[in-house]
């Protein structure tokens, strides 16, 4: 057995905590029965509401143990992460997925772009499947994994436009070619043949 002072340690759970919300309710709700009881929807409950009146007494029904309750002293309660919030996430920062992708694009010259209805398409999924930010890239990865076996193999590509109907009925994206570097292949052809044609006539 090891002795260790928690004088100076900061303990701090994160979580769901799932059925927690239902505890405070039953200790917090006016419960009736017959004609005049209140009967309220899943969507007239606000879960959050419910836990600003969070006591200690709920976590010890929740199944923690009293002395890990009593290094509890403070309970913030985290709103869900909405729909601009999770599109701020996939496309503003440093290593965010969107930008991850352009960079691996740009590898085979090619700019990749993501409309707006596209992104708001792929954050309502998540929500969809309350998977937060964790899941979109998930989403994300479906969605790109056939184009990105595509684009290497086809050098005339120069965008690549990601659209609602893409994250929504998986149609392919939509592809700009570029009509410069097809005229650009096929000079390069020609040229090839010329050389080719010339060397034959010279071992000849």
């Amino acid at each position: 057995m090891l002795q260790i002072n928690t004088e100076n340690i900061l303990f701090i759970c994160g979580g769901a905590f799932e059925g927690l919300d239902k505890i405070i309710d039953e200790r917090t709700g006016k419960k009736s029965i017959g004609f005049s009881a209140e009967v309220k929807s899943s969507k007239e409950i606000d879960k959050y509401k419910i836990y600003e009146q969070l006591l200690p007494q709920d976590l010890l029904r929740f199944g923690l143990i009293p002395e890990f309750v009593g290094r509890l002293p403070i309970v913030a309660t985290l709103r869900e992460l909405d729909k601009e919030a999770l599109i701020d996430i996939v496309t503003k920062p440093k290593n965010a997925i969107v930008k991850q992708y352009k960079k691996l694009f740009k590898l085979d010259n090619v700019e990749l772009e993501f409309e707006q209805e596209a992104l708001e398409a792929i954050v309502e999924k998540a929500i969809e499947r309350k998977t937060g930010a964790r899941g979109l890239r998930s989403i994300i990865e479906e969605i790109m994994r056939d184009i990105m076996f595509e684009i290497p193999s086809n050098p005339l590509i120069e965008k690549c436009i990601v659209t609602k109907e893409t994250v929504i009925s998986k149609e392919a994206p939509k592809i700009i070619i570029d009509t410069n570097r097809k005229k650009e292949q096929v000079q390069i052809k020609k040229e090839r043949r010329t050389t080719n044609s010339k060397n034959n006539i010279e071992t000849a």
